[in-house]
């Protein structure tokens, strides 16, 4: 009996697709579209050396975030995003490098050299940080259309699928009012920002849900695939 209820579990399983789960349904056009129909948009932000700042600076980087603060009139994310530092890259490189040198003594440094660095990131746990600010747009129901409207967009679809691209170009466009209100408020006190494009988002989301296997799977080239 047991066993026929674990074939029943392992196929409602395999029959649920993991993405069915996710809030996400599509990435386009450098936005996560929910399936809600909410937008997101996310900036990679800088970081700042406060403490070496001199206390008149630190005073007025305090003044003018808390101006960014009181003038933000809509919800924000603020995300952390540590994971161990990944050196592989690094270490390939410094491999084909000793494999160039033409004395023994080079060669024999920078294999010493390669050791010390792999040696203190494994024992110093050294954790790669980046920050990210999340801006959300909920565009708000059409509680006008009826049943007649939802008939007609099913006798019409060519017109339905259009007025829903229209619909995310203006939701889009103001999205991307929150985004420059956000970069002119914090471009200011030093902060760095860039708006994460369409392949970005795409690892960004795929290293969240898959933390263990981020750094080993090769990517695939977002220019040459079709997004909804």
């Amino acid at each position: 009996m047991e066993d026929l209820y674990s074939k029943k579990l392992a196929k409602e399983a395999a029959a649920s697709p993991t993405q069915r789960y996710l809030d996400v349904a599509e990435v386009k056009e450098d936005v996560i579209v929910l399936k809600s129909g909410s937008l997101r948009a996310v900036l990679d932000i800088s970081a700042i050396n406060f403490d070496l700042k001199a206390s008149d600076e630190q005073e007025a980087i305090i003044s003018q975030y808390q101006n960014f603060l009181n003038s933000v009139d809509f919800p924000l994310q603020i995300l952390i995003n540590s994971r161990k530092l990944n050196i592989d890259t690094y270490i390939d490189f410094l491999t084909g490098k000793e494999k160039l040198q033409k004395t023994e003594l080079m060669r024999l440094q920078i294999s010493e050299y390669k050791n010390f660095i792999k040696q203190l990131v494994s024992l110093s746990d050294i954790m790669d940080k980046s920050f990210y600010i999340v801006v959300p747009f909920s565009p708000m129901e059409n509680t006008e259309k009826g049943f007649f409207s939802n008939i007609t967009g099913l006798l019409n679809p060519q017109k339905n699928i259009l007025e829903k691209r229209e619909n995310f170009e203006t939701y889009k466009s103001q999205l991307y009012q929150r985004v420059d209100h956000i970069t002119a408020g914090l471009s200011g006190i030093g902060i760095k920002i860039a708006p994460l494009k369409t392949a970005e988002l795409i690892e960004l989301l795929f290293n969240s849900y898959n933390p263990t296997i981020f750094d080993t799977m090769g990517y695939v080239d977002t220019t040459k695939m079709e997004l909804k």
